[in-house]
């Protein structure tokens, strides 16, 4: 991707007279943002105390008092509750574990790596039917996962994905190729194969955030918002673990830190996790007619093969929301400006809908936002509990957070509650990897190895019909 837009390419994408930049995310423009409940007060003493108010920390918070009801869980956030990825992302609730399988493999056996992969399938169940009993409307459709290949290069490894994922713990009921006409009929421009599974919904994150959030509420966890934790404080003999904020300390038995990508915000943690910037558009709604030629009856949500990849959905209202790694990584791990994008970031994901999408490249983006999502060096997401300390953590989804947010949530439920289970045994339950290198290592990396991607995206869309060796050399350099 070039660093900069020009005029004339910014000129040329089609915008809604209300289009907006920022703003949190579009989802929020759908619902309004939401009314701040009251900062903490003081100082203040719980049982558990969770640091970030997005999906893991209210799903952590809402099986804990589910489980124990007369434990005492308070909630801190620096902004609202389901402000960072749980409210910005592409709406995929999908069965999708990041980071080499190998890896967790290596530690703990193939079988449990295969455990962790059905976890997760079980997970994209256990928020729809959660959901459903807590009242929360959420736009949700299970209609699975369609991945295409739109040059050969693609074609080869998403053949070679199906057959890798068939060794990891996806049945061939799970996961599988299908075929041009295909029904529900999705036409995607210069689709020359797909993958498709059932292990995945189409869901308004907003809506998901905001109703999760007033289910715990219901509960009787206190959740305090505008309080931004500086620092977590460890176990120090007699004085238990605390969360340190601007209004006091709030000290528990055990304190969660539950903040993703805002994770280099704590003292202590700036190389801990890279705060990966992921970028989003949306359109106005299409025509009718324009929807009889696309298809996309079944509101699969769409990804595709590519190394600099997108993902998409069909909204409830009839648009497509598109995103993707516009701007990646932004200098000593800086954070997003309320979800602004750069224009670069606008006009590649435009380009990249007009390409998929020939018919809807005439309607205008109504909305272009951005978020950031965390990446831990080795890639792979943990859950992590320390009952020495009584500090734990869970996160590090790399873009898979929506439903692995739910099972890491129950995982940590069962930790503090010192329950041994099936969950509790699971591969990324403990894992521990170095920190991210110093700036401007950290910076030059990142925009080496995102380079290499979209060069190697390049190459085998026009000379080569195998997998690009930039793309290799990316993954090497990026430790993936």
């Amino acid at each position: 991707m070039k660093l900069f837009a020009s005029a004339a390419e910014m000129r040329a994408i089609p915008r809604s007279a209300e289009f907006r930049n920022g703003g949190v995310s579009f989802w929020y423009r759908q619902t309004g943002l939401p009314e701040r409940r009251p900062a903490l007060p003081g100082s203040a003493d719980y049982d558990v105390c969770i640091v970030g108010g997005g999906y893991t920390g209210l799903w952590s918070a809402y099986y804990l008092k589910k489980a124990q009801p007369d434990l005492r869980v308070a909630v801190l956030e620096r902004e609202f509750a389901g402000f960072g990825a749980s409210g910005r992302n592409g709406g995929w609730l999908s069965a999708e574990f990041a980071g080499p399988r190998e890896r967790l493999a290596d530690a703990h056996g193939k079988g449990a790596v295969i455990a962790l992969q059905r976890a997760m399938m079980a997970a994209v169940d256990e928020v729809i039917s959660t959901a459903e009993r807590e009242g929360i409307d959420a736009d949700i459709i299970k209609g699975g996962v369609r991945m295409v290949a739109t040059n050969p290069a693609q074609r080869a490894r998403l053949d070679a994905e199906v057959g890798y994922l068939h060794e990891w713990g996806y049945w061939p009921e799970d996961l599988y190729m299908i075929e041009h006409g295909y029904e529900p009929r999705l036409q995607v421009d210069g689709a020359v194969l797909a993958s498709y599974s059932p292990h995945a919904a189409r869901i308004q994150p907003a809506k998901l955030a905001l109703g999760l959030a007033a289910a715990v509420k219901r509960l009787g966890v206190d959740i305090f918002e505008d309080t931004a934790v500086t620092e977590i404080r460890p176990r120090e003999g007699e004085q238990r673990p605390a969360a340190v904020t601007e209004h006091g300390e709030v000290r528990a038995d055990f304190v969660i830190r539950a903040t993703e990508g805002f994770t280099s915000t704590l003292q202590g943690e700036r190389r801990a996790w890279l705060p990966m910037n992921s970028s989003m558009i949306v359109t106005e709604p299409l025509t009718d007619d324009m929807w009889k030629h696309i298809g996309w009856d079944g509101h699969e949500v769409l990804g595709d093969a590519a190394h600099a990849y997108f993902y998409a959905q069909r909204t409830a209202d009839g648009r497509i929301a598109i995103g993707g790694r516009g701007a990646p990584y932004r200098f000593g791990s800086r954070q997003d400006d309320h979800g602004r994008t750069p224009p670069q970031a606008i006009a590649e994901l435009w380009r990249v809908l007009a390409r998929l999408f020939p018919i809807a490249s005439e309607v205008p983006v109504a909305h272009a936002w951005s978020g950031v999502l965390g990446v831990p060096r080795d890639w792979c997401p943990t859950v992590h509990l320390d009952p020495e300390t009584g500090v734990g953590w869970a996160g590090g989804y790399v873009g898979s957070g929506v439903a692995a947010s739910n099972l890491a949530g129950r995982t940590l439920r069962d930790l503090v509650l010192g329950t041994p289970t099936d969950l509790t045994r699971l591969p990324w339950v403990g894992r521990r990897v170095r920190g991210w290198e110093p700036e401007p290592l950290r910076w030059v990396g990142t925009q080496v190895v995102y380079g290499l991607y979209r060069t190697a995206d390049r190459r085998e869309s026009d000379r080569v019909s195998h997998t690009s060796r930039f793309a290799g050399l990316a993954s090497r350099i990026a430790g993936r």
